[in-house]
């Protein structure tokens, strides 16, 4: 172990460590030994381990940070020091950069994941990037984030290059003459070139817009409204837009405040979200590129989920970054098997007979197969249509349901025997699908009386059955016999969908059966070429409400079998739902 002098006193892990001898000592007397392999480099010098290990490697579970200590240590075969930023210039860990190349035509494209001196290299700064694309560079070797054998950071193979730090600048594509950007800055007075829409930063508190007819809707719609798309940000866009353009379902992700457990950048996240994209989005309908990759980098700095930046990404991925690994908001379902959750995968069995299933039957057909139940209402229900991948689609369409009705996969929830109507008291699974008794189908035929119960079940095929009890709060049974049991329904609000790997948007402007809908496109045209802009528009549709009721989409299903025919809001939305998303008007006020 060499000995080095320390000379002032010195933070680690946010504990500082005085030294008021000032002479010279061993790291590993004050350290101490066995640290974890992700503590990086000095983990190595510390633990006598002679085999080099870089921090924010092979671990995915540990977060990055954009907050990484520049450590310089030295041994007999060794000398690594990791950077934040390179030495006289604004570009970071972060930053949008191109590289020249000899060898090719034109500069190749990415995003710095490592900034260092690796074993070997002298003194020169050496530069770890991802790659936009897979490029076939003559001069520069191609890797999968590994140099010289060591890993610096983690991508696919063939997509990450190191070179040293003169040969990098800023990614022109996004700058003009009186400006450019960096990281998360923006230098000099006019900010990148998206166009001629400002955007500022909007503080405070701003409520949800209400829009409540298809006039009023027609007024706000049109080009340049919604967020900007750039760069493979789709999936994002799309999200955040049905997350807070009109519902407030959301809204205590942009005030809660931090707790103990919360990540040291939590505030950071949280104005960038709330001052730089939701309250302009609010205010003034529209966020710029350049306010979204400000949280985009933040998201891929400081959660597991690398690429958000740039590569092609589902709207669950950016999902799990923002609210479970850095926001920490707590999963909106509970599930009886002891598991949480933020959005609901549906797992069916294919029925050839449904031509153009409703969420509703999938969502039921879903949870009895899984024999699973939410413990309490949510507030928000994300729920994933049974697809695999951005291709395979297990059916060819389906009809996403205005209203979900909850009531029953809700843990001892009070439920309402299907044949009398009375207060039901078992539960028979076996009983789902086997009938319809007016409009009474699905889950609902499931819940019996005592009475009903042993009359139906006298029948031979159902008198092998195995009901089960529900247990029915005590308050609410001595009411029972005076109320009629209510049920719980979920309004939906949005629909994200998919194409070619590209997501939109449909977004309920309002609360109620009437409330007009909109379709978001987050890069619905653009202007210019390689240095242009996307232009995001959103279009008003105000048959959405007639194609989504029973009669309307039946009407339209059978009138137009072949998807080509379809006009194309309605083929959207029934051939492409990859994601609806509901709400409880009663629930979400108490989150």
């Amino acid at each position: 172990m060499e000995k080095c002098a320390v000379t002032k006193d010195f933070v680690v892990n946010d504990m500082v460590v005085e030294n008021p001898t000032h002479k010279d000592v061993d790291l590993a007397d004050i350290l101490g030994a066995n640290w974890p392999t992700h503590a990086g480099a000095a983990a190595m010098i510390l633990n006598k381990n002679k085999t080099p290990v870089e921090g924010n490697s092979n671990d995915e579970s540990q977060p990055k940070s954009s907050n990484t200590l520049s450590i310089a240590v030295k041994d007999e075969s060794l000398d690594y020091q990791r950077l934040i930023e390179i030495p006289g210039t604004e570009l970071a860990i972060g930053s949008l950069v191109e590289v020249s190349d000899s060898g090719v035509c034109g500069d190749v494209y990415g995003v710095i994941r490592w900034i260092g001196i690796p074993p070997g290299i002298s003194k020169n700064v050496l530069v770890g990037i991802e790659l936009e694309d897979e490029p076939s560079l003559k001069n520069i070797p191609l890797s999968d984030g590994s140099y010289n054998g060591l890993r610096f950071f983690t991508c696919h193979q063939g997509r990450a290059i190191f070179v040293t730090s003169d040969r990098c600048k800023t990614d022109r594509r996004f700058t003009d003459k009186d400006s450019y950007h960096v990281g998360n800055k923006i230098t000099n007075n006019q900010e990148i070139n998206f166009g001629a829409v400002a955007c500022p930063s909007i503080s405070g508190s701003v409520p949800p817009l209400r829009i409540h007819s298809s006039d009023e809707l027609q007024k706000i719609c049109g080009k340049f409204k919604g967020i900007q798309g750039h760069h493979n940000s789709c999936y994002l866009d799309a999200t955040l837009f049905s997350m807070f353009t009109f519902t407030s379902v959301f809204d205590s992700i942009l005030y809660r405040s931090p707790g103990p457990k919360d990540i040291r950048n939590y505030r950071d996240v949280q104005k960038v979200l709330r001052d730089e994209i939701v309250n302009p989005l609010r205010k003034q309908l529209f966020v710029r590129s350049d306010s979204v990759m400000k949280l985009r980098e933040l998201l891929d700095q400081l959660s597991s989920v690398s690429g958000l930046t740039c590569e092609e990404k589902d709207p669950e991925e950016f999902l799990n970054s923002l609210l479970s690994q850095i926001m920490r908001v707590e999963p909106f379902l509970k599930l009886s098997s002891g598991q949480d959750s933020y959005f609901y995968q549906l797992f069916v069995d294919k029925d050839e007979k449904l031509t153009l299933p409703t969420v509703q039957q999938l969502f039921e057909q879903s949870f009895h197969s899984s024999n699973i139940k939410l413990k309490e209402v949510p507030s928000c229900f994300i729920i994933q249509m049974p697809r695999f991948g951005k291709s395979y689609k297990m059916y060819p369409r389906i009809l996403p349901s205005q209203v979900l009705d909850v009531t029953d996969i809700i843990e001892n929830s009070p439920r309402q025997c299907f044949l009398c109507g009375k207060l039901a008291e078992y539960e028979c699974n076996e009983c789902f699908g086997s009938l319809q008794v007016g409009q009474v189908s699905g889950l609902e035929c499931t819940a019996f009386c005592q009475q009903c119960l042993v009359t139906f079940h006298m029948h031979a095929k159902r008198n092998n059955h195995v009901p089960t009890k529900i247990c029915i709060p005590k308050d609410f049974r001595i009411m029972a016999d005076h109320m009629v049991v209510p049920r719980v329904y979920m309004e939906l609000f949005s629909v994200v969908c998919i194409e070619t790997s590209h997501y939109v948007a449909f977004v309920k402007s309002g609360s109620g059966p009437d409330a007009p809908w909109c379709f978001f496109d987050s890069m619905a045209d653009r202007k210019g070429e390689q240095n242009g802009y996307n232009i995001p528009e959103m279009t008003c549709v105000p048959e959405l409400t007639q194609w989504l009721s029973d009669e309307g989409a039946r009407s339209i299903n059978e009138t137009s079998p072949n998807d080509k025919v379809l006009p194309d809001h309605a083929k959207r939305i029934f051939c492409d739902a990859y994601m609806c998303l509901y709400q409880s008007t009663d629930t979400m006020m108490y989150h």
